[in-house]
């Protein structure tokens, strides 16, 4: 590999990451509007009620269709950011900036 090359590898790869710098953090806030959103939120509780309702119509006693309930729903806070869950830090480029 020449010098040239590596150069222009490492030209790329600072494009690279430039966009991913740019772009991630905007798709993660977006990510998490959607998720977090009234709509969300709502679709959710008609999702877990129809599940426990359904489970609870078809004699499953209404302790246990509780328990599964629980196990049905899934807390993407958890997943990302609670004990043993990926750590996520949205930030910007201007956001780590110090003020001098």
């Amino acid at each position: 590999m020449s010098d040239n090359d590596l150069v222009k590898d490492i030209d790329d790869l600072k494009e690279i990451l430039g966009v991913v710098t740019d772009k991630v953090p905007s798709l993660l806030k977006g990510l998490r509007n959607v998720l977090y959103s009234k709509d969300a939120a709502e679709n959710m509780a008609d999702a877990v009620a129809t599940f426990y309702t359904k489970l609870v119509d078809a004699g499953i006693p209404k302790d246990q269709a509780m328990e599964m309930t629980r196990g049905y729903m899934i807390n993407l806070r958890d997943i990302f950011g609670g004990e043993g869950g990926f750590k996520v830090n949205v930030t910007t480029p201007d956001s780590n900036r110090s003020e001098d």
